[in-house]
């Protein structure tokens, strides 16, 4: 059961398990329109295989696997291969290589579905005669043609998610933010430390690269401790979690000090590569925010609530104070002590355009 408790499994079992279900469903969808076009009978016995319950299942089995494969290999191989290229790039890269994959897999579906259909071994010779006369007909055809259109279609989603973001794409798709909710979030803005100079001294495109790589650095820490990336802001990246699993061990302030850890592993590249090891500074607060769907042209999830400002103003102060960390005194409240970590009261302090003070603690952590 562990397994399925770390943060990092269960997020790639959510990227990947989408792949199968497209499969299977289009799979269920194509079946149903030939069936329905030969009222439900087998028109072509020698080469196309009777449908029965046994076939069926073994049928709606592979297909599932198939397409776990294909996401697995999508997340863990390709979509980094092909990361560099453009959309449509990537979708005719992808395809070219799928339709090869998809070819061995269906010779070697094949076989096995005729000796269920037909009782028989699967050496049998009944099966290889069925095996060679599909192998040369127009069933075999339209076959990859329908294995084409499920690739398209997966590839299609993966890019979809890939640009929109995984969670995003599954929360339109269950309309969870359809009507505007209210929850309780944990918010994290975090500020790259002298990015202007950076940007000068690297020049636009060189920090475009060096921004993307920064990016890339943060990505596991995040995934780890169940934040999600709400908004990149040029060198600012806005990340939340909901109220109960940013504090579960304390994940809001852990994810800070793993992201710096990842940065501090990677140190020999940045300097290799662009002369400077990356830093950050951050703030976090807690609070009731209302979650939606907005926007005429783009639809996005959007979060409102003042939390957001006073985040944003905490971690304004981060440089004025000299402190790479600082929380409000409410998440202070709802934190478990951890030996970790010590926190620091620094008072009441007033906020950038706010007549409320807010009671701040620096986050000293003790490795």
């Amino acid at each position: 059961m562990r397994f399925f408790q770390n943060p990092k499994t269960v997020y790639y079992i959510k990227r990947i398990l989408p792949f199968g279900i497209i499969w299977l469903v289009l799979s269920w969808f194509i079946l149903l329109i030939e069936s329905m076009a030969t009222e439900y009978k087998n028109v072509r016995p020698e080469t196309d295989i009777t449908v029965t319950w046994d076939v069926f299942l073994f049928a709606s089995l592979a297909v599932f696997v198939v397409g776990l494969a294909v996401g697995t290999l999508e997340v863990f191989w390709l979509g980094k291969l092909f990361k560099s290229k453009g959309f449509g790039q990537k979708i005719l890269y992808k395809m070219g290589f799928y339709l090869l994959f998809m070819l061995a897999i269906n010779l070697i579906a094949y076989p096995i579905a005729a000796s269920i259909e037909l009782k028989t071994s699967l050496w049998d010779s009944e099966v290889w005669q069925k095996f060679s006369n599909y192998s040369t007909s127009p069933t075999f055809l339209s076959t990859m043609a329908s294995l084409a259109f499920s690739i398209f279609v997966s590839l299609l989603y993966s890019g979809i998610s890939e640009h929109l973001g995984h969670d995003v794409l599954l929360n339109f798709f269950s309309g969870k933010y359809h009507r505007p909710k209210e929850e309780s979030r944990i918010f994290m803005f975090l500020d790259m430390k002298s990015s202007t100079s950076l940007a000068e001294q690297l020049g636009h495109k060189q920090y475009f690269r060096f921004l993307r790589d920064y990016y890339n650095q943060l990505s596991n820490a995040i995934i780890k401790h169940n934040g999600e990336v709400y908004q990149y802001i040029g060198d600012e990246i806005v990340i939340t979690w909901k109220q109960d699993k940013g504090l579960s061990r304390q994940n809001c302030v852990r994810c800070f000090y793993a992201m710096k850890d990842n940065l501090n592993k990677k140190s020999a590249f940045f300097i290799k590569t662009y002369g400077v090891i990356p830093s950050f500074r951050a703030g976090l607060h807690v609070g009731k925010v209302t979650t939606g769907e907005i926007g005429a042209l783009k639809k996005e999830i959007f979060f409102t609530g003042d939390v957001l400002n006073v985040t944003a103003r905490i971690q304004k102060l981060c440089k004025s104070l000299d402190q790479e960390l600082l929380i409000s005194g409410e998440l202070k409240k709802l934190l478990e002590p951890s030996t970790p970590f010590g926190f620091e009261s620094l008072g009441t302090m007033n906020l950038e355009g706010r007549k409320a003070q807010a009671s701040l603690y620096a986050v000293k952590h003790f490795g």
